[in-house]
């Protein structure tokens, strides 16, 4: 059965622009071109047969059957369907999108409009994608651990302190490392009943990977915060939960946009978490604000 069209690309477009940048990594050059061709032409490329759009592309009808595959489908057939669904989706009426490169001379205006909408595109991207299955293990983990380690260099390093201050607040105990000879030496502390996590956009940052390898090999359940699902980092997490990002550009680096995803994914762990331990969760909230109340009143003179 051919699969619903929002079910695979979301909202017309934009999650199918980010499935394919996902994707790109691992697949070859001329897959890319077939995956680009579909995502930037959806309606033309419904109308071409599967000798059609490899003639286009410049591939085989092989890649182009091989690249439906990798984004979801059965075969050639079940993607132009989707295809053709989504161009009468985008045919009716939708506002054309907004053009989200930002230039050196544009009013800083223009600029929040731009940033907010590739926040939101970013976000509902990552949510349509985000595997619940992969989430909720990594929540029942979570609640239950001994101990949790999270691991990220740079952006991901601040995501994966604002993840280890949400679980102190609820009462976890949840370290945050982004010193690599800190992390492995940690690491080789964990023992099944512990959790480690690894941030990191790209997959492949070493320093995040090592000290996941050794947390996996020591018996401790992994997960994986990666915008690259088939990046090393996944072969040691146990759970991978992929995040999207948008297209990088001079003014706008990757972990811009990476950032935001991953946020987003750490506040869906958290109150995954907050709610499996609701009884324990809720007074140590209250005392932690109870805590910080006296900094936010306003001191008498």
């Amino acid at each position: 059965m051919t699969q619903d069209v929002k079910e695979i690309f979301g909202s017309p477009g934009g999650s199918l622009s980010a499935k394919v940048r996902t994707l790109a990594p691992s697949m070859t050059r001329s897959m890319q071109r077939v995956a680009e061709a579909v995502a930037n032409d959806p309606a033309g490329c419904a109308a071409l047969t599967v000798t059609g759009l490899a003639e286009l592309t410049g591939t085989s009808e092989a890649t182009v059957v091989r690249t439906a595959r990798l984004l979801g489908y059965p075969g050639y057939r079940d993607l132009r369907l989707a295809l053709a669904g989504l161009a009468a989706q985008q045919q009716s009426g939708r506002a054309p999108a907004i053009t989200t490169d930002i230039a050196v001379d544009d009013p800083i205006a223009d600029v929040v409009t731009k940033l907010a909408y590739e926040e939101q595109q970013t976000l509902a991207d990552t949510a349509a994608g985000l595997d619940t299955v992969q989430l909720g293990a990594a929540v029942g983990a979570l609640a239950g651990a001994r101990r949790t380690d999270v691991y990220g260099i740079g952006a991901s390093g601040l995501v994966a302190q604002d993840l280890t201050q949400k679980l102190l607040r609820i009462g976890l105990i949840a370290h945050a490392h982004s010193d690599p000879h800190l992390a492995v030496t940690n690491a080789v502390q964990l023992r099944s009943g512990d959790v480690a996590i690894a941030i990191t956009h790209s997959g492949s940052t070493g320093d995040v990977i090592e000290p996941l390898r050794v947390a996996f090999e020591h018996g401790a359940t992994t997960v994986a915060i990666t915008g690259r699902p088939d990046s090393p980092v996944t072969q040691y997490a146990d759970h991978v939960l992929t995040t999207s990002t948008s297209r990088e550009s001079e003014l706008r680096p990757a972990a811009m946009s990476s950032r935001t995803s991953q946020l987003l994914v750490v506040d869906c762990l958290f109150v995954g978490v907050a709610q499996r331990t609701y009884e324990t969760a809720a007074p140590a909230l209250a005392a932690s604000y109870e805590a910080l109340a006296h900094r936010h009143r306003t001191n008498p003179r």
